[in-house]
């Protein structure tokens, strides 16, 4: 468990980087998913079923920051990709295309990872990003953003991801996203100021 992202003496507003059962937490996880994600109570119910068939996954697993009164700031979790999954069969003649669908086989795919909009600009996504990856087995993580330059984008660049594909289209997803890879462990930066997720 990690303290994040103060020293020495814990402020009220510290968050801790560590373990999180998702499985009995995904409501608050859905929860911080549909604020900073503008999600709606149908999208949210729809994602609840895919987070908890998720998380019985080989090799899934969940970080959660949490603040010192116990409430879930952000979290991320991810698994082995595997390309009989949706995601993955989604994405794959959009990676073949470009030659890159081999980035499907030996990977540690984000699923999710989302941070409080009151908690963003402290470097809690790149805690918890840096983080699960750091204990991955697979020798590269992919993940999927939506296709625009944001501050999730840029977090993921300045970490070593490099897109694989843009203008990916998942059915009902109104806007086209971008698949993106990276070897790992992800780079590392000193002197650099927290990351804007």
């Amino acid at each position: 468990m990690a303290h994040f992202p103060g020293r020495g003496h814990r402020r009220s507003d510290d968050v801790v980087i560590g373990p999180l059962d998702l499985s009995a937490r995904v409501d608050e996880a859905l929860a911080v998913q549909a604020v900073a994600f503008g999600l709606g109570a149908d999208e949210v119910a729809v994602r609840r079923q895919i987070v908890l068939r998720h998380m019985t996954c080989r090799g899934a697993r969940a970080l959660g920051a949490t603040t010192a009164d116990g409430r879930l700031a952000g979290f991320v979790y991810g698994m082995p990709n595997d390309r009989t999954h949706w995601w993955s069969t989604v994405v794959e003649p959009y990676l073949r295309a470009l030659g890159h669908d081999d980035w499907l086989d030996d990977s540690f795919v984000i699923t999710e990872l989302h941070v409080h909009p009151s908690h963003q600009n402290r470097g809690i996504g790149r805690a918890l990003i840096t983080t699960i990856t750091d204990s991955a087995s697979e020798p590269r993580s992919i993940l999927s953003a939506i296709d625009t330059d944001s501050p999730a984008r840029g977090l993921y660049h300045s970490l070593g991801y490099e897109d694989l594909a843009r203008q990916v289209h998942f059915p009902s997803a109104p806007k086209p996203y971008a698949v993106m890879g990276a070897p790992l462990p992800l780079r590392r930066r000193l002197h650099q100021a927290p990351g804007r997720l």
